[in-house]
Order: structure tokens, then sequence, then C-alpha cells
């Protein structure tokens, strides 16, 4: 069974992008390359149970397990030492990251307190998306009552667009709820 984001990407959203990027044939066409979720932890330093507690969380929430993500230099005013682990990350692709990104736009954000919409700013150039949250709580996966700690993660939506604009469209069409201008 194929996911239904998938579904309505290949009879929606291919043929609008051909109309509005110009293009005929089909692999020209930007799409979902792939989601990475990411915690940074930099409490882990004192506190090694926060690292077993996030890893608990995203993998709840991704529905795969996490690695986990160490210090690439020393830095004394931190007192963090290279290979210390600072951080997890999960890297979503296929159905996994189809079925993570219809949750995130259809029950996720919308369970936001004052949510008006993503900024349209949050492109990197190159077609990639970032979003910040600031609690892991929004997720309905996650039990309010198991957790030690509300912490924010980092989704980055990485496409094959090779610009902002193509990006842009791709997630609208996908229906990303962007700001009104």
């Amino acid at each position: 069974m194929a996911a239904r984001l998938k579904e309505k990407y290949l009879a929606e959203v291919v043929p609008e992008l051909r109309t509005r990027l110009g293009r005929s044939n089909v692999m020209q066409l930007p799409k979902l390359d792939k989601i990475v979720v990411s915690i940074g932890l930099g409490e882990a330093i004192q506190n090694a149970k926060a690292l077993e507690s996030a890893e608990r969380d995203l993998a709840t929430v991704c529905g795969q397990h996490p690695v986990i993500t160490r210090a690439k230099r020393s830095v004394a005013a931190f007192k963090l030492r290279s290979g210390m682990p600072i951080g997890i990350m999960a890297t979503l692709r296929g159905r996994l990251m189809y079925d993570f990104f219809d949750r995130l736009v259809n029950v996720v954000l919308p369970r936001l307190r004052d949510f008006r919409g993503l900024s349209r700013d949050s492109f990197d150039g190159r077609g990639n998306y970032n979003l910040g949250m600031k609690e892991q709580i929004v997720f309905p996966e996650i039990d309010y009552d198991k957790i030690d700690k509300v912490r924010g993660l980092q989704v980055t939506i990485v496409t094959t667009a090779e610009r902002d604009d193509e990006a842009r469209s791709l997630l609208e069409l996908m229906g990303m709820p962007f700001e009104k201008n």
C-alpha cells in the first residue's frame, strides 16, 4: 500500500508542477528527497539520561531508531570534548518520509498555539526547508506523562528542487501551510 501523500503527489501535484514550471519531462520536476528530524542535546554533557529519553521520543515520532550525533571538536568553555554525544537525528526516506510529512502538515502544525502559517523565508537557497519546533509534545504519539523535559526539535525537508521557488511550489501543492503575504 502506497502512502496517501505519494499518491497525491503523482495524481495532483505532478500535473500542476508541469504547468507551473513549464517542464515537459516528469523527471525534471522537484520531489521530496528526505526529511531529517534532529534534537540538539547540550544538556547530555551533564545528564546522560537526557539522551535516552530524547532518543525514545524521537523514535516514537519518526517510527525509526535515531542515531547519536557526536561533537566534532572540543570546546573548553562548554566542557565539551571531541566525540561526546551532543544530539540525535533520524533521516526518513520513502514511505516513512511521506507518512511523517502527512502527519506534520495535517495533524501537528494545526495543533500549534497561535499558528498562522509557516515562514516563506526558511529556505536555504538550494530548495531545502528548515522548520524548528519548540516542543516535542505537539506530536500526538508522545504521551505527555512519560516525558521528562520539553525539548525542541529541528525538521529539515530536503527536496530535489534546484531553486527555492520550485521547492516552495512543491511544498505548497503538497499541503504545507505557508503564511499569507
